[in-house]
């Protein structure tokens, strides 16, 4: 092909940010994840007006979602009005590229808000101040209309409403998936956030009140899914402050904050915490021989830090990578160190119950460990036969050590049983990021044993390797583990086997948000010509008058029984996905005791009167 001066193009305004949206904003999902674009735009909305509260102007935020439409208002100090259409339109432009407006605040780029107006049909934002309203209008990032200043009785602060956009205006252009939603729980959860990191403020999501008065002990008492060891430790400082319990679940659990920022990929600040907090407690407790991973199992903690000027690994904000706390201040390694080296020192001098107890849950984790060291050589050795394209294993061609792949949030894992339906799968997904993993029957039901079983078991000793989870979610291999099962009795229970499992053993798969049930079609109706694929009953019902006359109807009743070529349709870019969730009203502990514990009477008192009888057919 030419390569020509016609070849260089100059993406003038907004333009970039419409082509290349994923750099900006991350996945452009159809709302059904919590980190889908969608819900980036109201984060990046709303840390402008966090960052007016943290600078003491406003303690009252009111958003507001009505269909596809969002909107936000603050009372704080209002943007500049005279700078209102270059503030919210012009790449590079903000008040926080020095102090003396802002402090610690996370917005820093000049970036967030322009992209939220380039990415939206329509964007709207009105300034208040001293009696006075600013507003302009905008569609797809281009003004449309500047409004005079006018008098209003409006208290200060912003008003900004907009709509994620669909419709591309130029073929290059990565837009929203057609069919998006938002999902209230999943600007619940990121509401209660703010709240926990700014306690004083209140948060005002569709007409319910939240706010936070005792911060990240808010936060671990309100998320913490298993019942904590002791008491939920609560320290504060200056420009920090941490919590953390002890749990009876397997593995380790952080909640890492960067000015009020929720770095769910962790970083600088998450990594030093997870390394003095162990060393601190080996200190106190004078054991050489202690290991940290026997100190942080079960360990679940929040760390939140205000850092100056904060460097991110990308614009989406969800890993730190700042090595300092400042220009002037020390390191993040030293700064954290310190504070944590003193303080839970002076926190288990001062409470020797809670030391006690921390002891014991240590002890108890080095002994089984030590327990099932003998299994482990061995096992670990089995588990290199989960290689590239065994009968185990087909692994997709990209590797994943490198945790900077831009690929690596596109990742997934298919775990499904039989080899026809694992056949259908390996025929017909992206070879690049996809792989699928081949269970050979039913798995174990691993309710109520320890890790040994994991080891033991070849089928969890295997599927641990694929995933690299052994020491925990830093090398985990795939954004998205998918639990790829037949919608008859048997695959239920497979899936609810599997779920146990991780449960049981790697809960924090589940609250990270990685594993998810896979949807494939109950129906295919047809006539000569059109075909749809049915997920329920009422889409049957549907697809049946839509199609007439004389539909065909195909009931699948395996994932086998789907050809190749239509496994196609499910498993690419219409894929339907349910994401498992795991929260503290779920009770889990509750629910695995009576569905998998050892209480078959129970439970077959249960099934027999909820059986669906001939009448209720």
């Amino acid at each position: 092909m030419a390569y020509t001066d016609a070849n260089i193009i100059t993406l003038e305004g907004l333009t970039h940010v419409r082509r290349r949206a994923g750099m900006y904003i991350g996945k452009l999902g159809d709302g059904n994840s919590a980190d889908d674009g969608i819900y980036v735009l109201v984060k990046e909305v709303v840390d402008n007006s966090i960052d007016e509260f943290r600078m003491k102007f406003g303690n009252r935020i009111e958003i507001t979602l009505n269909g596809r439409t969002v909107s936000v208002r603050d009372y704080g100090r209002g943007i500049p009005q005279g700078k209102l259409v270059d503030a919210v339109s012009i790449l590079n432009t903000g008040g926080k590229y020095d102090d003396a407006a802002f402090k610690k605040s996370v917005g820093l780029n000049g970036v967030g808000t322009k992209a939220v107006n380039a990415l939206s049909s329509t964007f709207r934002v009105s300034s208040f101040r001293e009696g006075k309203e600013k507003r302009v209008d905008f569609e797809r990032g281009k003004l449309v209309k500047e409004y005079p200043l006018t008098d209003t009785a409006e208290k200060d602060g912003t008003f900004v409403e907009f709509t994620p956009d669909t419709e591309k205006q130029h073929p290059q252009e990565t837009l929203f998936d057609p069919n998006y939603s938002f999902k209230e729980e999943f600007i619940e959860r990121m509401v209660q956030n703010y709240c926990f990191l700014n306690p004083g403020l209140t948060i005002v999501f569709n007409g319910k009140r939240f706010s936070s008065k005792n911060g990240l002990f808010d936060l671990l008492n309100a998320y913490n899914t298993a019942d904590p060891l002791y008491p939920i430790v609560h320290i504060v400082g200056d420009d920090i402050e941490i919590a953390f319990t002890h749990t009876n679940q397997y593995g380790e659990d952080y909640y890492s904050f960067v000015n009020g920022q929720h770095t769910i990929q962790g970083g600088t600040h998450q990594s030093a915490f997870r390394e003095f907090f162990a060393k601190a407690v080996k200190e106190f407790y004078n054991k050489n021989g202690m290991e940290l991973s026997d100190i942080r199992n079960g360990l679940v903690a929040a760390i939140s830090v205000q850092v100056q000027d904060p460097v991110f690994e990308s614009q989406t904000k969800i890993k730190l990578g700042s090595k300092e706390m400042g220009p002037n201040g020390p390191t993040v390694q030293k700064f954290i160190g310190d504070f944590v080296g003193k303080e839970v020192d002076n926190y288990l001098h001062k409470n020797p119950e809670t030391a006690e107890i921390m002891l014991a849950k240590i002890q108890a984790s080095e002994k089984e460990r030590k327990a099932i060291a003998g299994v482990t050589k061995a096992a670990r050795e089995s588990a290199k036969k989960v290689s590239l394209h065994n009968k185990k294993l087909k692994d997709c061609r990209i590797h994943f050590n490198d945790s900077k792949s831009d690929k690596r949030d596109e990742t997934s894992i298919f775990i499904t049983e039989g080899l026809s339906a694992s056949g259908s799968i390996t025929a017909t997904r992206n070879p690049d990021t996809q792989a699928v993993f081949s269970l050979r029957g039913k798995p174990y039901n691993s309710y109520g044993h320890t890790k040994e079983l994991v080891y033991k078991n070849e089928e969890f000793n295997y599927l641990q390797a694929a995933l690299n989870i052994e020491d925990g979610l830093d090398g985990l291999r795939y954004n998205k583990i998918i639990i790829a099962t037949d919608a008859d009795v048997d695959g239920m229970h497979i899936r609810m086997l599997m779920l146990t499992f991780f449960l049981q053993f790697f809960p924090e798969l589940i609250k990270r948000g990685h594993v998810y049930i896979l949807q494939t079609p109950l129906f295919r109706v047809k006539n000569k010509k059109e075909i749809r694929y049915c997920y329920t009953e009422e889409e049957r019902l549907n697809a049946l008058e839509e199609l007439k006359p004389q539909p065909e109807i195909t009931r699948f009743k395996g994932l086998g029984e789907i050809s190749p070529a239509e496994f196609k349709e499910f498993i690419g870019d219409g894929i339907r996905l349910d994401q498992v969730s795991l929260r503290k009203e779920d009770n889990v502990g509750e629910l695995l005791s009576f569905y998998m514990g050892d209480n078959t009477p129970e439970r077959q008192g249960f099934i027999l009167d909820n059986l669906r009888r001939e009448e209720d057919l």
